[in-house]
């Protein structure tokens, strides 16, 4: 029988993958040299005051996505699971004149996250937009109602699996293509 002691010289496999850069504990990319953090939707929150501690200071823009018939690669580091949603926020720092995407992975069962208005109150009419659009709910907003849609709209029109159907548009005094083609 072989001796199956094991080679220190040779690293595991684990060792030889190359591990995701790291920024205040979460994984990191980076897109046109702007650092990008992918964090947990249990992690959010507390990497949100952690930026603004850091000083970064003003919530530049809040959005999200839907990967419904999305099959490219979306860029995310190794560990980083994809989902349907994704929320991404763009923080600045105008001291240190840097930027920072945050990108937080949504699962389609479970679409909250919580809010980010008592450190960013900024972003008040962002999460409502996405809570509209998006169907995502930001626990502990103030005033999470819809802000685009009439408040009697059933559904989110910037889901991929969202009907939009077919809306009649009325023309006034409408000229019909035959009509138009033989006046000239």
């Amino acid at each position: 029988m072989a001796d199956e002691t094991v080679d220190a010289a040779q690293p595991t496999a684990e060792a030889r993958e190359p591990q995701p850069e790291q920024q205040f504990g979460v994984p990191v990319t980076r897109v046109g040299g702007q650092a990008v953090l992918h964090v947990a939707a249990a992690d959010y929150l507390d990497l949100v005051r952690r930026l603004y501690e850091d000083g970064h200071h003003m919530c530049v823009d809040l959005t999200a996505v839907d990967y419904l018939t999305y099959e490219a690669d979306r860029g995310l580091p190794a560990g980083v699971p994809p989902e349907r949603f994704e929320v991404v926020v763009g923080f600045l720092s105008h001291t240190s004149r840097s930027r920072v995407r945050v990108r937080v992975q949504v699962p389609e069962s479970d679409t909250t996250l919580p809010s980010i208005t008592d450190t960013y109150p900024g972003a008040d009419a962002m999460e409502r937009e996405v809570f509209d659009m998006f169907g995502i709910t930001f626990t502990g907003h103030p005033d999470l109602t819809r802000i685009l849609m009439p408040e009697d709209w059933v559904g989110n029109p910037l889901r991929k699996d969202y009907n939009s159907g077919r809306i009649p548009v009325q023309f006034k005094n409408p000229v019909s293509v035959p009509d138009a083609v033989a006046g000239q």
